[in-house]
């Protein structure tokens, strides 16, 4: 990886705007593709802080005499801009994957296109799976936290993936908030070292970020951010990795789905009609990019009372199940609306690792995800 770095002070600017930053730079030309650098996917990465604009191009290294001039195109034209007193480009230059049929995959690099060049920090992963909804607010993340927790007590080498660049929850739910992750040489690329939580290893930009502050970016700056989570971890062997997918079936979703190709998804939905609506579009995205749909999961299906153990159906009960039948998919099961789920996720310490009846449903629905998993 090679970097070029130029760095110029302009004291006088005081307001800035993301969305003028980028229509600045849709104005300059790729010289290689014709297209602006935005449509043409080099801006890699931008951040603005106390009056410094940071952008990081992504280029091939044969290309670093002719992205010269382009760097210092992109330095006038942020420093042009109100509330930018200084600005930083990099041309992050890695070399070319090689071009190989899809057929031809190897093991150190599963997925050569667009990845950068070496080893992979995902290389050791046998299996992985996104657990997605098509709707927020549904307990996805808390979901996926407690299937892989419960995956992790039935003897299997786990990982988990906060893909939600915009809201990421991991770090709460695993009792990891505030922590940062570090970096360390693996066979001569520099790798994200993953954290570690009740036997899981965890990645979220959360540990790269600050946990008060928002992530203000653009779908091609998320797209990367969320790849390169997967490729530039240094993973380790694990028998499978969940990534808690964003909500939504829009740009970032179809883009994870489509670089990564997990090997299944598992769809979370409340019983409600509204949530099922959008569940439906969950499946018909991962099968447009022929993804299988490993199952479907039924969350907040019944509030059970703590006073007096009375289950009440809130948001209506086994719409998934229903529908999941309809759509010829495999019901993995359904998790109640509790208020001791909701007190371990704050607590940090996921409820499948206890001994209560919600741990129970859990490891049912990762023993139902692990035999669908090995069977598709």
């Amino acid at each position: 990886m090679g970097r070029y770095i130029a760095v110029m002070t302009n004291p006088k600017k005081t307001a800035y705007s993301e969305k003028a930053a980028l229509a600045r730079l849709s104005e300059i030309k790729d010289p290689l593709l014709g297209r602006d650098i935005i449509a043409a996917g080099r801006l890699a990465d931008m951040a603005h802080k106390d009056g410094l604009v940071r952008a990081v191009l992504q280029i091939d290294p044969k290309h670093a005499a002719p992205f010269a001039p382009i760097r210092a195109a992109v330095q006038a034209a942020l420093e042009s801009l109100d509330g930018v007193s200084a600005a930083q480009v990099i041309l992050t230059a890695h070399q070319a994957a090689p071009d190989v049929k899809p057929a031809a995959r190897s093991r150190t690099n599963p997925h050569a296109r667009g990845r950068p060049d070496g080893y992979q920090g995902d290389a050791m992963i046998d299996h992985v799976v996104a657990v997605s909804s098509a709707k927020g607010g549904v307990g996805k993340s808390t979901l996926a936290v407690n299937l892989a927790a419960a995956l992790s007590q039935q003897g299997k080498r786990v990982g988990i993936l906060d893909a939600d660049i915009h809201g990421p929850s991991l770090p709460l739910l695993l009792g990891l908030r505030g922590q940062r992750a570090k970096t360390r040489e693996v066979k001569d690329r520099g790798l994200i070292v993953p954290l570690t939580a009740h036997g899981l290893t965890v990645m979220s930009i959360g540990f790269l970020t600050d946990p008060n502050g928002s992530i203000v970016w653009r779908g091609p700056m998320v797209h990367g951010a969320m790849t390169r989570m997967l490729w530039d971890v240094d993973w380790g062997e694990l028998d499978i990795l969940i990534i808690d997918m964003p909500p939504g079936t829009g740009d970032a979703q179809l883009g994870l789905a489509q670089d990564i190709k997990p090997k299944g998804a598992v769809i979370i939905s409340t019983p409600q009609d509204l949530a099922l609506e959008d569940a439906r579009k969950g499946v018909d995205m991962f099968n447009k990019v022929n993804i299988p749909v490993l199952g479907l999961i039924e969350n907040m299906s019944q509030f059970t009372c703590p006073n007096c153990g009375s289950a009440h159906d809130i948001f209506g009960h086994g719409g998934a199940q229903s529908e999941a039948a309809r759509a010829g998919i495999t019901f993995l099961g359904a998790a109640p609306l509790t208020l001791d789920i909701r007190k371990s996720g704050d607590n940090g310490t996921p409820i499948a690792l206890g001994e209560g009846p919600e741990s129970k449903i859990f490891a049912d629905m990762a023993m139902r995800l692990w035999d669908k998993l090995n069977s598709a």
